[in-house]
């Protein structure tokens, strides 16, 4: 018997595990994104948090309280939760296993009546040999990593759309300023020519042009005021809360743009995406599953361990009926009709898929940061070049209505000055929002908030 424990724990020892060891698969990745006008370097927005990109305290608020009570964070923390607890039960098949039994009854046996009671405790244990059990804790450690990533990637995008959604409405926020302080000088217009009307001085032709343009502009202002609760109302379910009023913090023109935004390394995109991490885990998670399958091949040795006693008489439990026995198994497959072979098959498909799946992550990673940093840059020009058509627009207005004063105008030019006025008061409101926008999804491309 010794001799025989002895053997089996030189095959433990022995052990090997069999299928692919991991190795991360090569991917083309440029030295310079594609887009950037200045050479990479190893700083990167993706250092800096998110407390410290977004200063608006009001929107710092926002996004604690959709990572405390937003239902997408939640889901997420339980995936995390669950993929834990599976990795603990994959984990658990390294040990033994120890149970007991108890049996009673009461019966007629050789001519004697009476009761038996039979009490075990028993133990098995299976060697991992080929490293098949190595293999299933292999694939749910990566299974766990991957769902944490996941977690993690949920949280970049929440914290993300909290901001995109908070920029939203502080556009709109503009816009409806802009529409009234338009509707309100659009309505002394009106009210000026309908009184010159009234007296002979002015024509309807101009009345009812001046009228024309109240009506425009005063109907943008109840559509500002459905999509501004619109808005609201889809923060409130980033948030986890009721329909109701969102506070407000800073003015849009007044949320800080970073002096410098540094995209970092490409190559560093591979350790700081959560997608791109989360994917290789799946890789990892499938690679150890050929493993799992090529394992199957080969047989699998098991201790198992019985002691226990039993008797007919409850004063004798502890008596002579005490039993044991230590038993080895060896089971291993003969012929299945390839259904191993195919197994097999099915892994290495599902890695394939995998791989591919990766290659797919780190591109998808590489083309966001390209076109959200090329947004950036052009979306920056773009907001100088309407500041200047806005200064240029409010020129116009204060000369044609000097003209207009002077009688060298028609009110005609003054109201469609007054116009294009609106017009790119609008556009660059919108164009701010765009470029807060781009910050945001560069952000989130990057990987943001990375922590090692």
């Amino acid at each position: 018997m010794q001799r025989g424990l002895i053997l089996l724990a030189s095959l433990a020892l022995a052990a090997c595990t069999v299928g692919p060891d991991y190795q991360r698969p090569p991917v083309a990745v440029p030295e310079q994104i594609y887009g950037a006008t200045e050479p990479a370097t190893a700083e990167s927005l993706a250092d800096v948090k998110w407390f410290e990109l977004f200063s608006d305290p009001v929107l710092r608020g926002l996004i604690e309280e959709a990572l405390r009570n937003g239902a997408d964070m939640r889901i997420a923390v339980a995936r995390v939760e669950e993929a834990r607890a599976r990795y603990g039960i994959a984990g658990s098949a390294r040990y033994p296993e120890v149970d007991y039994q108890v049996r009673t009854g009461y019966g007629r046996q050789n001519g004697e009546t009476g009761a038996a009671l039979a009490a075990n405790v028993g133990a098995g244990w299976e060697l991992d040999l080929w490293g098949r059990i190595r293999r299933l804790n292999e694939a749910a450690r990566a299974q766990y990593l991957a769902s944490e990533e996941g977690r993690r990637a949920v949280q970049l995008a929440l914290i993300s759309e909290v901001a995109a959604a908070y920029f939203d409405l502080r556009e709109l926020d503009a816009e409806l300023d802009v529409a009234r302080r338009t509707t309100a000088g659009f309505a002394d217009t009106f009210e000026l020519f309908e009184r010159r009307l009234r007296g002979g001085t002015a024509s309807a032709l101009e009345t009812t042009r001046a009228e024309a343009l109240l009506a425009n502009a005063s109907a943008q202002i109840p559509l500002l005021e459905r999509e501004i609760v619109a808005t609201e109302n889809q923060l409130n379910v980033l948030l986890g809360r009721v329909p109701g009023p969102i506070a407000r913090g800073a003015a849009l023109n007044e949320q800080p743009l970073p002096p410098s935004i540094p995209s970092g390394l490409p190559a560093a995109l591979l350790l700081r995406r959560p997608d791109v991490r989360a994917a290789e885990q799946q890789l990892i998670a499938a690679n150890a599953n050929v493993g799992v399958a090529e394992a199957a091949f080969y047989p699998s040795l098991s201790l198992t361990a019985l002691l226990g006693v039993q008797s007919s008489d409850l004063s004798e439990l502890f008596g002579e009926g005490r039993t044991w026995s230590i038993q080895a198994g060896l089971l291993g497959p003969i012929f299945n009709a390839g259904r191993l072979r195919n197994q097999r098959r099915v892994a290495v498909a599902q890695f394939d898929a995998a791989r591919v799946q990766y290659e797919q992550s780190v591109t998808n990673a590489l083309a966001d940061v390209s076109t959200s940093l090329v947004s950036l840059q052009k979306l920056a020009a773009a907001e100088v070049e309407r500041e200047r058509a806005l200064r240029v627009n409010q020129e116009a207005v204060r000369l044609v209505t000097l003209r207009y004063d002077s009688g060298l105008s028609a009110y005609f030019e003054v109201l469609d000055a007054r116009q294009q006025l609106f017009t790119a008061e609008n556009a660059l409101v919108r164009t701010r929002r765009d470029r807060l926008f781009a910050l945001v999804q560069f952000y989130r491309a990057l990987g943001g908030g990375w922590e090692e």
